[in-house]
């Protein structure tokens, strides 16, 4: 790199929270740190903006601060500092049926276990053990979400050292991590309600109710939520990587956005030694580049193929990724009026379905097929009954967040029009399936819906695609969160903890182990690796301030 072009000991790539994450603990090591984001503002997956209407602020993607409950970044960036501040509803979810019913979640989980009572005793008796259990295995959960992953060899004599081993010698805790939504359900739950009321949750990563490892998936969510809630970030989730960004500057760090790298430059011998700017310029660096983009483009295009040995190159194109989502944003007129009563408004979520798993199932064959789901599975976002300061006084804001929809639609699929000429391009029948998806919830869920309605706006997979976040193929999740791509197998073994087999180009965002989810985890657990690496006491760091 030639004398004149900046130089900084550390360049992070991605501005979402993840990567100011890992940039907050550079700077409070010391280190001279960039961080440069393509997106014309900060955030990531965790963007805040006016969708629908001026003054009508939806969260884009991210919605419930749930794992991030578990992190111990807010604390030792002093996030409170800098104008971060959380809201707690009282109702983390409802879980409605299209009769009427539901299943709360409160904050407090003696009012849940009488939610699920209406349903089934013994179920909501079995609620109040698991979370029992997760209570005793909080500190360790913690731990592993928050540390950087074991080889699976180390995980495993672990399981086999510490769980109930059974009569075949397979440790129970190994049964248990792998075991699907409906085997789990089945073997825990009697009534239909309480299964899909936690079942739903291994939807969230894309995880079919055969797909094995929902179970955990589904234990896990649903144990956090009731532990923490589902809080929200107020005047939207944008404020969480506002108030990292202002930490990182506060240590006189630098944020650049508008601006894409389009490579990493290396040298030989010595690593990355810089970086190419889509505006033609370069910024040089003397310890570390760290990535919070997803692993496909950063090993295939960032870096090169050339730069890596056929295995791993091969098994980041053999990424898989997941079900695409598509995403219907509301601006309304007057509050929302639900067919099982009003109890339910105060919800920070609301999860619409049928009461079967049978029914999810359904949604991921349809999928899987390029089917548009003919009765899809809708999360709900209550933006602002949950936060009344994102939208103008009197009025309303949702966002239904469509899981598992195919990314390319066959044309035989005659699910939503019946004019199967259109349904191979999300150009043409996003308009005609998000009216799809609001007519459903009007009939079934919300009476007064369409009458509400001041302004409509969806968005498709492609649409999530081609705003420059780590949503390949419109997914959410960074690559899909089966077993072969978690902990220290994710995205793939051989870069399964943060490292590249480029000295000091590191990975840190949700392509890593924990995976998605605002959760903070793989920035932070990053800077651990980066930070042992340079020979810097990572535990001094913990300290808040």
């Amino acid at each position: 790199m030639s004398s004149s072009v900046p130089t900084y000991d550390a360049i992070v790539i991605g501005a979402g929270h993840n990567g100011l994450t890992c940039a907050c603990y550079l700077a409070k090591a010391g280190l001279k740190v960039i961080v440069i984001e393509q997106y014309r503002s900060i955030g990531g997956m965790t963007i805040t903006e006016e969708v629908t209407l001026p003054g009508f602020n939806s969260d884009v993607h991210a919605f419930g601060y749930q794992l991030a409950n578990l992190s111990p970044v807010p604390i030792e960036m002093n996030l409170s500092k800098y104008e971060f501040e959380l809201l707690r509803p009282e109702i983390s979810y409802s879980h409605v049926f299209p009769d009427g019913g539901y299943i709360s979640m409160y904050r407090n989980i003696d009012l849940t276990i009488k939610s699920i009572e209406k349903y089934s005793k013994r179920d909501s008796l079995t609620w109040k053990k698991m979370f029992e259990r997760y209570i005793e295995d909080r500190d360790s959960i913690i731990s592993t979400i928050n540390s950087p992953p074991l080889p699976l060899s180390s995980q495993l004599a672990a399981m086999d050292k510490n769980g109930n081993t059974i009569d075949d010698g397979i440790s129970y805790r190994y049964r248990s991590k792998l075991q699907s939504v409906r085997s789990w359900c089945n073997e825990w739950f009697e009534s239909e309600e309480a299964k899909i009321m936690f079942g739903t949750f291994s939807s969230f990563v894309g995880l079919s109710p055969d797909d094995a490892g929902g179970g955990e998936i589904a234990y896990l969510f649903s144990s956090i939520i009731q532990d923490g809630g589902n809080n929200v970030v107020k005047g939207g989730f944008t404020n969480l990587c506002l108030a990292l960004s202002k930490y990182i500057q506060s240590k006189g760090g630098e944020i650049i956005t508008n601006t894409a790298v389009t490579k990493i430059v290396i040298k030989e011998g010595i690593g990355a030694v810089g970086v190419k700017l889509d505006n033609g310029k370069e910024i040089g660096v003397k310890k570390v580049v760290a990535s919070s983009i997803d692993p496909s483009t950063l090993v295939l295009k960032l870096i090169g193929e050339e730069h890596f040995n056929t295995k791993i190159v091969k098994g980041i194109k053999n990424m898989e990724w997941g079900d695409s989502v598509l995403a219907v944003y509301l601006a309304m007129d007057g509050p929302a009026e639900y067919f099982a009563g009003p109890e339910i408004i105060p919800s920070a979520q609301l999860h619409f379905s049928p009461q079967t798993l049978d029914y999810l199932a359904k949604i991921f064959y349809e999928c899987r097929a390029g089917m548009l789901p003919s009765e899809p599975l809708v999360i709900m976002s209550n933006d602002s009954v949950a936060d009344p300061s994102r939208v103008p006084i009197g009025k309303h804001l949702l966002k239904f967040l469509v899981l598992s929809v195919p990314y390319k639609i066959q044309r035989n699929n005659e699910t939503v029009t019946g004019d199967t000429s259109l349904l191979i391009d999300w150009d043409h029948i996003r308009t005609k399936y998000g009216d799809h998806v609001v007519d459903m919830i009007n009939d079934k869920y919300i009476s007064n819906l369409k009458k509400i309605i001041l302004k409509q706006v969806i968005f498709s997979p492609i649409d999530f695609e081609t705003r420059p976040t780590t949503a390949v193929y419109g997914t959410l999740s960074c690559g899909a969160l089966v077993p072969y791509q978690t902990s220290s197998m994710r995205p793939i073994r051989e870069l399964g903890r943060y490292g590249t087999s480029i000295q000091n180009i590191y990975m840190c965002g949700a392509g890593s182990h924990p995976g998605p989810g605002v959760s903070m985890a793989p920035g932070r657990n990053a800077a651990q690796i980066i930070l042992a690496d340079l020979n810097i006491d990572f535990n001094k760091l913990t300290v808040p301030g």
